[in-house]
């Protein structure tokens, strides 16, 4: 009796049926709409940190640059100024942005509770100076050979150089030593090699490198041709190009060889950690920071804040504006929807109150008035997931492009993010990151609408519900519908 009643009502009233129904979908396509465009901010920000995070990185563990030290160790080169004119070349590979941690803060970071993964890495930079001096007459000190028999300098000529020159260049690139050992996890992961071929784990000490493209085609050097770093001559085995952005570094070498370079055993200056799950994040950073003192820890949500640009505008609009939005238009669906039920209800006074004449109880018309209200409900959900999925797929087809920048302030060890002050991070954060923003509908999105249309559909029926319970068998011969 109560589904053929249901049925038969629903059939009867299906504009009315129709207009709750249509209420209550807007407001849960909006929903829908506000949450997958949100997800898709998410998503849009893991791959700016990507570029300077890796993927698959939850955090990264450093120790903050000594202002002092850093500020004292300026860079210094030789070079022959009475040489012939023939053209001189001077490296110097600074260890860049922190102070280095020993390599056995990787184990101690691993063997926290939480950690699935810990591997380290070394950041330089490398200032290379080409170039020559043009050769000069040299015009030997009068006093030069008094000074040689002994009554002081250094026993060598004394003058200056008349009509010689200089032409030097100077130019840097960031190079970061990567364990072979552990490639799935670091900055190198957010880069794909796109000519030659990576690292293997039996290169722990070799002398290869893996260039960034945008470098390689800079410097016009391919697979098989040498870079000189320092003297050594690294063999080119491969070119990599980033997923999204810039790449972390310019030139990837084995760890050993990098620490090699910088006078630098023994010693990283950044450690990428995986959590064992996502959820224990805060867990894995408090107890990092409590068990290894000295160090800064830095998730990836502290680097999402930095994010800005109209990305970050479009997002703080979809977090803050459409979630209020969305709340007031919800709110504002189930009074609308409520107040049309219970419309209805004071319009069925005479066929309720026949019923209640014939015997039938108020819970028994209440759970009617209930039932329509919830199925009006489903169909309003049915209709506003339909309408939401269309609204994000819409979205998606359209792709609109956001623009990032990622920079001061948020990263591990002090402003500039990634490795730190000056260092890959800050070189990729200088440029604007073009990410065409995505709309995907999580399942948990189409569980919360749902719900939402149960939801609304309750609160319909308890406002018609309270109607109903309220009319008396005498009202049906004082009403006529």
């Amino acid at each position: 009796m109560f589904f053929t009643y249901l049925r038969r009502e629903l059939r009867r009233r299906r504009k009315a049926a129709l207009v709750i129904a249509m209420g209550l979908a807007l407001g849960i396509a909006l929903v829908i709409t506000v949450n997958s465009v949100s997800a898709g901010m998410q998503q849009a920000q893991g791959k700016v940190l990507e570029s300077l995070y890796g993927l698959g990185t939850d955090m990264t563990v450093t120790k903050a640059a000594d202002p002092d030290s850093s500020s004292a160790d300026r860079p210094r080169f030789r070079f022959d100024a009475r040489g012939d004119e023939k053209e001189q070349s001077s490296d110097r590979v600074m260890v860049q942005g922190f102070q280095s941690l020993k390599s056995s803060v990787v184990d101690q970071v691993a063997g926290q509770s939480g950690v699935k993964e810990a591997v380290g890495g070394l950041s330089l930079v490398v200032i290379k100076v080409n170039g020559q001096f043009q050769r000069g007459e040299f015009q030997q000190s009068p006093d030069s050979g008094n000074r040689q028999r002994g009554q002081g300098g250094n026993g060598g000529p004394q003058g200056t150089v008349r009509g010689g020159g200089a032409d030097f260049d100077i130019n840097n690139f960031t190079v970061y030593g990567t364990d072979v050992g552990h490639l799935d996890l670091g900055p190198l992961t957010s880069s794909k090699i796109t000519s030659g071929k990576g690292f293997t784990s039996a290169q722990g000490n070799a002398e290869v490198a893996v260039l960034d493209s945008a470098y390689a085609k800079q410097k016009k050097l391919t697979v098989g041709k040498t870079l000189t770093i320092s003297g050594t001559k690294f063999e080119v085995i491969g070119i990599a190009t980033a997923d999204s952005g810039s790449s972390s570094a310019n030139v990837y070498i084995p760890l050993k060889q990098a620490q090699t370079l910088a006078d630098a055993k023994d010693e990283v200056t950044t450690v990428y950690v995986q959590a064992a799950d996502s959820k224990r994040i805060d867990s894995v950073k408090s107890a990092i920071q409590k068990n290894i003192s000295g160090t800064t820890v830095t998730t990836s949500s502290d680097l999402a804040s930095t994010v800005s640009g109209s990305l970050s505008t479009a997002s703080d609009l979809a977090t803050d504006v459409g979630k209020w939005l969305s709340i007031a238009v919800l709110v504002a669906a189930f009074l609308v929807a409520g107040l049309l039920t219970s419309s209805a209800v004071s319009r069925r006074v005479r066929e309720f109150g026949t019923l209640k004449a014939l015997g039938w109880k108020s819970g028994r018309v209440t759970r009617q008035v209930m039932g329509e209200a919830i199925v009006n409900g489903l169909i309003g959900g049915a209709l506003g997931i339909a309408l939401g999925l269309g609204c994000a797929y819409l979205i998606t087809a359209i792709s609109p492009t956001l623009e990032a920048t990622v920079g001061g302030g948020g990263g591990p060890g002090g402003p500039g993010g990634g490795f730190g002050p000056g260092g890959p991070a800050r070189r990729a954060a200088s440029e604007a990151l073009h990410i065409s923003l995505q709309a995907p509908v999580e399942v948990d999105t189409i569980v919360l609408a749902v719900v939402l249309a149960v939801a609304g559909g309750l609160v319909a029926g308890t406002f018609g519900g309270w109607r109903a319970s309220r009319l008396r068998p005498a009202d049906a011969l004082r009403r006529v519908e």
